[in-house]
């Protein structure tokens, strides 16, 4: 539930816009504070999980440190909210960053068999939508168009627990409004990198193995499009039926033959280094992960603006060819529905 909370005004310095600093905490009603707990965090749907960081010392992050008094000592809340306040402003360093509302809000931890873990949450309006207001005006109604902050989703968000402090705390971050800059709400702000957990562990190996189907294996070797589908198909299959992910296991029931299996571990080492993360060969596989990264293995085979063939199943059940009449798809089935 929520114990604290106050709101800033942050505007955009570049455009000469104003900061705004709020002098006194809101008192709400419990209405209210339940309307605002559910508006700020309903959104918060996937395990993905930050830790803040900094090219220095972790002290040296603003928001880190900011939240960090406030967990030691709830007396500092409006001091560091200050802080955090005018960090936000002074880090906007683009024209097309919106201005808006920066909520700062406390929540009291639930008792729970893990211990009572309170958590601290940064939130940010941007967009105003129009909405109309009826109301009664003597025997008949009157409708004003007025402008206001829809209740359905949060733009701009970051939840912050108190536990693992050393390691730069656990944070759940959302920007569901990155039109003005996309470095400016994980980066520029709030300067969090995400930690590499299982979530983690799944989603750079789907990833990279996807990159690899659709890139390298084609250069590499004499692949056709049904045979990237099938290795895409086999691999989605791989990660919903097992718990674990295991690379010897998954290269003997994906990949199969040793030259595909090589180049792809080059490939995944190129990848490591470039993107400067460590992927593991053995991980619990995280079905959230599973689920998200699925929506992008599209097996899906566009010819020409005539035809796309979607292959979901046995790869011997589709044949490729070539006769006076051009290139063509051979597809065996036993029912059609």
């Amino acid at each position: 539930m929520i114990s604290k909370i106050i709101v800033h005004r942050a505007g955009n310095k570049i455009n000469q816009e104003s900061l705004i600093l709020s002098q006194e905490e809101l008192q709400l009603s419990e209405d209210m504070k339940e309307t605002l707990e559910d508006f700020f965090l309903k959104s918060f749907k996937s395990e993905e999980q930050f830790h803040f960081y900094s090219d220095t010392y972790l002290a040296n992050n603003v928001v880190y440190g900011a939240v960090s008094e406030i967990f030691e000592d709830k007396t500092k809340f409006l001091w560091e909210s200050e802080t955090i306040a005018k960090h936000l402003y002074d880090i906007t360093e683009n024209p097309r960053v919106q201005s808006g509302e920066l909520y700062i809000v406390y929540f009291d931890g639930e008792e729970s068999e893990t211990g009572k873990i309170d958590r601290i949450g940064l939130f940010k309006t941007e967009k105003k939508e129009a909405f109309l207001k009826v109301f009664p005006d003597g025997a008949s109604f009157e409708i004003e168009k007025d402008f206001g902050i829809s209740l359905n989703k949060i733009d701009k968000a970051a939840l912050i627990y108190n536990n693992d402090k050393e390691d730069g705390y656990i944070v759940s971050a959302i920007d569901n409004n990155k039109s003005g800059d996309i470095y400016y709400w994980f980066e520029d702000f709030l300067k969090i990198k995400q930690r590499e957990n299982d979530y983690f562990q799944t989603q750079e190996t789907m990833t990279v193995y996807k990159d690899f189907i659709a890139k390298q294996l084609p250069q590499e070797f004499e692949v056709s499009k049904a045979d990237q589908a099938d290795f895409l198909n086999k691999s989605v299959s791989f990660f919903k039926e097992k718990e674990q992910f295991n690379f010897d296991e998954f290269a003997s029931e994906v990949l199969e033959d040793q030259n595909v299996i090589d180049s792809f571990v080059n490939y995944k080492s190129d990848y490591e280094q470039e993107m400067q993360v460590s992927i593991s060969e053995e991980f619990p596989i995280n079905e959230s992960a599973v689920k998200k990264q699925s929506r992008g293995f599209k097996s899906v085979i566009k010819l020409d603006k005539n035809f796309h063939i979607y292959i979901h199943g046995d790869r011997k059940m589709i044949e490729t060819g070539q006769d006076e009449k051009g290139k063509y798809y051979r597809l065996y089935f036993e029912e059609e529905k």
